[in-house]
């Protein structure tokens, strides 16, 4: 189990080994407190919860979701049981879109071994599965991690070069500027195209097939150019379309953590309306 996208019939087919780990990422924007309580009311047999603010976020950088240090990491990993030969799924309830933050800083720490379930707990109740109420106790693992790879802060998007695409994951209303809930400035960084990572996904939240989306990257201009850079809200659902764009067979863009958080919450250009 090596690829990026899990199915339900492949999680029930690994569930019964001891050593995998399927961790719950549900959050919302709006209520942060809603994830936690949603895992206590049900969750997948097995399914540890991982928290966005505390788990999968760091206290210090920029943004609202800077990356936690390497060592925090490796410890949160030690919680789950993770090893590097551990077997991990990860979901959520809104098609990946927070899972792929998890399944990114593992996959960039080495972990191949790392998939997100398609479609999420709504495809695992629909295929007739339940839930419980049961949290797991695992024993303690241990992983290694290194120096995060592959990120990007402002001054790095501000600076990069004419032909370097910035992907943007936000809703096109906050592309836009029609709107914007949580941070300082409406609009987008200038030059940035509108990458809504809910398009990666079909109306019951699985994700399009590889060609489906491959062709909607295409149609983009998006290839999968060295130098490239996926962005967001907070470096959150920008790793959705990451994760979308490998599975479409292409190679990996630069991930901005601070995203619009940070670039919004400091003295640079913004650019509001349907372009660039």
């Amino acid at each position: 189990m090596v690829r990026s996208l899990i199915s339900v019939d492949e999680l029930v087919a690994i569930s019964g080994d001891p050593a995998t780990r399927v961790v719950d990422c549900r959050w919302y924007l709006d209520e942060p407190e809603k994830g936690p309580f949603e895992y206590r009311q049900g969750h997948i047999p097995g399914a540890q919860y991982a928290s966005l603010d505390i788990d999968l976020s760091g206290e210090d950088g920029p943004g609202r979701h800077p990356l936690p240090s390497p060592d925090a990491f490796a410890d949160t990993l030690a919680r789950f049981g993770v090893t590097a030969s551990t077997p991990v799924v990860v979901y959520d309830d809104r098609g990946g879109s927070i899972a792929a933050r998890l399944w990114w800083m593992l996959t960039n720490q080495g972990h191949s071994n790392t998939s997100v379930l398609d479609g999420g707990i709504q495809a695992w109740t629909r295929h007739g599965h339940e839930t419980t109420t049961i949290e797991p106790d695992h024993l303690r693992g241990s992983y290694g991690t290194r120096p995060w790879r592959d990120v990007v802060d402002g001054a790095a998007v501000a600076a990069r070069p004419n032909d370097s695409l910035v992907m943007d994951a936000r809703s096109l209303e906050r592309y836009r500027g029609d709107e914007e809930p949580v941070d300082p400035k409406a609009g987008h960084i200038p030059g940035a195209i509108s990458v809504p990572q809910t398009e990666n996904l079909s109306a019951d939240l699985t994700f399009l097939t590889p060609n489906e989306l491959r062709s909607r990257f295409s149609d983009l201009g998006i290839n999968g150019a060295k130098g490239d850079i996926a962005q967001c809200g907070s470096g959150v659902t920008a790793c959705h379309n990451i994760l979308a764009m490998e599975v479409a067979g292409i190679d990996r863009p630069l991930l901005y953590v601070g995203s619009w958080s940070d670039w919004s919450s400091d003295d640079r250009p913004v650019a509001i309306g349907d372009t660039p």
